[in-house]
């Protein structure tokens, strides 16, 4: 229900590339001068919106109970805080639990907004931990990626994560991909991701004195 999705308000992923944090208001500027690209529109399918869209689309996506979506930082950059989140964004990655009668089933979606962080393993190690997370903590067992048909980058670092190809759309040019994770794969994958530290964001962001209301 409502309360299982916004489990993660306060979880942290610190990866070895990436650390996955909530998607607060804070974030949005950035995000929203990523989607004014063309590029960016197409690989994700999606209309360019204006500030104040963007800022209510962030708290609905906070609010609702069947999306969970994490910031992808550069963890180089971000520990130590360093740098604040918003200067070293790279991306996002998000859960939907597209499925009212099947709630094992979850929809993942990752994007490496920034060209210069793309093909170096950051997406595949942001899809892992969010994997890994909605195993864990959201039970799911089914995961699917819609992808368009031209990004063969992204096709083919889904099928490096075992995906397999279960479907063509050709009017919206699209592919879908799927893995079921058995026990095998369950196993694989919290070995892949046992590196990965689990934090409280309110304490990490605490030295700062800003909390969300």
């Amino acid at each position: 229900g409502a309360e299982a999705m916004k489990i993660n308000q306060n979880t942290v992923l610190q990866g070895q590339r990436v650390t996955l944090v909530p998607y607060t208001s804070a974030h949005v500027p950035r995000y929203h001068e990523w989607m004014q690209s063309e590029e960016l529109q197409r690989l994700t399918a999606s209309e360019p919106l204006s500030l104040e869209q963007e800022y209510e689309m962030q708290r609905s996506w906070r609010d609702d109970a069947d999306k969970c979506t994490f910031i992808v930082l550069d963890t180089e950059r971000w520990s130590g805080q360093a740098c604040a989140d918003e200067d070293c964004m790279v991306g996002d990655v998000n859960l939907f639990l597209t499925d009212t009668e099947d709630p094992t089933l979850g929809e993942i979606e990752i994007m490496i907004a920034e060209p210069s962080y793309r093909g170096r393993g950051f997406g595949k190690e942001a899809t892992l931990m969010m994997m890994s997370y909605g195993v864990r903590n959201l039970g799911i067992t089914t995961f699917e990626a819609k992808i368009g048909q031209e990004n063969e980058a992204s096709i083919c670092m889904f099928k490096k994560l075992h995906f397999k190809e279960v479907a063509v759309n050709s009017v919206f040019q699209e592919v879908t991909l799927r893995l079921d994770v058995s026990d095998q794969e369950r196993r694989w994958l919290l070995e892949q991701t046992d590196h990965v530290e689990e934090k409280s964001y309110v304490e990490l962001k605490l030295p700062a004195g800003v909390l969300e209301t």
